[in-house]
């Protein structure tokens, strides 16, 4: 399939299908900004980013850092989710009110009601960084949907099948964009294109993307 180019002029409002239940919601995040952004930093300011391995052991060219009441990490044995921030000893930063409020009604414009999230990966992405296909598959609740939100420098987006090997559409998302999925979408291979230096206005040469889950039932 061919790049679908978002750029900043869409309205928030707008809902585009990438599949039955999934969507991308193009500048959804624009009224949290304000709050979001001065969040995120205290975020890093307690739990740093740093990178984090595969199973494989290679090192992952993705920053991450995590809010919630359990955060995602790898570990020798595999990915889990762990309470306490192994980088610090002390348990992961709350989520902030805002992320929590805009994960929620994000989810709602996407059709899934009732989404209370307990945590939330946060990606910094420097020029050149990149995320492999992968599946969100380590919750044990897989009824509630991803909330994925991007800020900084625009990305590609890639979004497949239920295989590795299935082919993937190219979406292009900027600063303030949502994508949602969930349902029979929930479980479709993604990842993120080799990111540009293009630096943002306000976040320079760094993408940073907000994963929202429900991890547990």
């Amino acid at each position: 399939m061919g790049t679908l180019d978002l750029f900043n002029e869409d309205q928030p409002g707008q809902r585009i299908a990438m599949g039955e239940q999934a969507f991308i919601l193009p500048g959804f995040a624009r009224p949290w900004l304000d709050e979001l952004l001065p969040a995120i930093e205290a975020i890093q300011q307690q739990s740093p980013f740093r990178k984090m391995s595969t199973r494989g052991g290679r090192r992952m060219s993705v920053q991450t850092t995590t809010c919630g009441e359990v955060g995602w990490i790898s570990a020798e044995y595999g990915y889990r989710y762990s309470a306490i921030d192994p980088a610090t000893g002390q348990p992961w930063p709350s989520m902030p009110g805002c992320l929590r409020e805009l994960a929620q009604r994000a989810a709602e414009a996407a059709g899934f009601s009732d989404f209370h999230p307990d945590t939330c990966l946060i990606n910094r992405y420097l020029p050149g960084a990149r995320l492999g296909l992968h599946q969100d598959r380590d919750e044990s609740d897989l009824a509630a949907p991803i909330v994925s939100v991007s800020l900084g420098m625009s990305a590609t987006f890639l979004f497949g099948g239920y295989k590795r090997s299935d082919r993937t559409a190219r979406t292009v998302l900027n600063h303030g964009d949502v994508v949602v999925w969930g349902g029979v979408d929930r479980l479709r291979f993604h990842g993120v294109l080799p990111v540009k230096d293009m630096p943002h206005p306000q976040l320079g040469s760094q993408r940073i993307n907000l994963t929202v889950r429900k991890t547990a039932r």
